[in-house]
């Protein structure tokens, strides 16, 4: 059966809009949306065409796409994101609306959608929550994820990466597909949705809201694909790896100075209320220090590595500190840490010679032998760490 929402003969350039359902054993309320999606495309006077990408069903939900006249795309790579990206792939469509297949969204919302986008956003993401006007019909969604999950990520969401989402979790949405293709989407599973809100974010691309109504999930025969807890870790987790400025950066300057004072203190040998600061405390100021120089080169690490895989878009800031510090400047400094450490230490082996070689005043002696050790070992991880920095830096095809 042809699809009845387009013309299958139509070029594809006269097709506005794409309606991609992403679908897994769906059999119970596919094909409601199917036909819901259909009627708003056909009674709008729409050209557009529905889209079914099947992630492997096997209980009849294929039949049912093919009935109906949507468009059936198989994609065999399992993952909530492979299922979108082959849809949207084969979508002909200026604009993409996309939308769970489990019943909880109205496809008649497709007009305000399409609305915005013919508005000229780039994005236009549906909102359920009371806090963007949306609505959550009883029993539509779990509590936790009301009031605590849902609410938090995208606080999140707009702290950490400027986004002016209130619903990132919302699974109703549409963009222009050219804005799509700019993306460069690369996660496979459910961070699918978040990686879209923090990209078009961080590029900051033109977005509105559209608030909606989330009823019930529909499906009876089978329990819903999400798991509270594990995709909570899931969405922090991709939070933390998309920002590694508060993952690693931030705690490693803490560190750093939380060192720094602690030299300050003991290196004189301070005393501060009662409190004596010896060669102790020295002790775990290079712990601060090598851990959090360790995590500020991780940070760097992590960025470089996430904008050449394509997660995050290309950061000036980067650029401008790999012009600044290459490898030779790396080396260089590594030179001088070890050369000014291994004087320390060679002071401290003179000392235990002047006594020939019997015991020390470790309180004075660990005042060398201690940052002395230190900054060889700064020295060393620089040299390793430059020499990764030049390895993620290099272009390759």
């Amino acid at each position: 059966m042809t699809n009845p929402t387009i013309d299958p003969n139509r070029d594809s350039q006269e097709i506005e809009l794409s309606v991609v359902i992403p679908c897994l054993n769906e059999a119970d309320t596919l094909a409601d949306c199917v036909r819901t999606a259909q009627t708003a495309i056909r009674e709008n006077r729409i050209a557009g065409e529905v889209i079914v990408a099947d992630n492997g069903s096997d209980d009849g939900s294929v039949e049912i796409a093919v009935k109906l006249g949507a468009r059936l795309v198989h994609v065999p790579a399992k993952g909530y994101g492979n299922a979108l990206m082959g849809g949207i792939a084969a979508a002909r469509g200026k604009f993409v609306i996309m939308g769970d297949a489990d019943g909880s969204y109205d496809f008649l919302e497709i007009p305000r959608f399409l609305g915005k986008l013919r508005e000229g956003y780039d994005l236009v993401q549906g909102c359920r929550l009371p806090s963007g006007g949306g609505k959550v019909m009883p029993g539509a969604m779990p509590v936790l994820h009301r009031w605590i999950g849902n609410p938090i990520f995208s606080l999140m969401a707009q702290r950490w990466f400027h986004s002016p989402i209130q619903d990132i979790y919302c699974g109703m949405r549409g963009f222009k597909k050219s804005h799509y293709e700019r993306l460069d989407q690369r996660c496979t599973g459910m961070e699918f949705a978040t990686e879209m809100i923090i990209k078009s974010s961080l590029l900051g691309c033109k977005a509105a809201q559209v608030p909606i109504t989330l009823h019930p999930d529909g499906r009876k025969l089978r329990p819903p694909h999400l798991n509270t807890f594990r995709d909570g870790w899931r969405t922090l987790r991709f939070f933390l790896l998309c920002t590694p400025r508060r993952l690693f950066l931030v705690p490693g300057v803490i560190l750093i100075l939380l060192g720094i004072l602690a030299y300050g203190l003991a290196l004189p040998g301070m005393t501060l209320h009662g409190v004596k600061f010896d060669a102790h405390t020295l002790l775990f100021g290079s712990l601060a220090m090598l851990c959090g120089y360790q995590s500020v080169f991780f940070a760097v690490f992590a960025k470089t590595l996430a904008i050449k895989e394509g997660l995050l878009p290309s950061d000036m800031r980067l650029e401008r500190f790999f012009n600044t510090v290459n490898l030779e400047v790396g080396l260089a400094v590594a030179a001088s840490a070890m050369i000014f450490g291994l004087v320390l230490l060679g002071l401290a082996v003179e000392q235990w010679r002047l006594v020939n070689y019997g015991s020390l005043d470790y309180a004075r002696t660990m005042r060398l032998v201690v940052p002395g050790a230190t900054l060889v070992a700064l020295g060393f991880q620089t040299i390793l760490s430059a020499f990764m920095i030049s390895f993620l830096g290099l272009e390759h095809r």
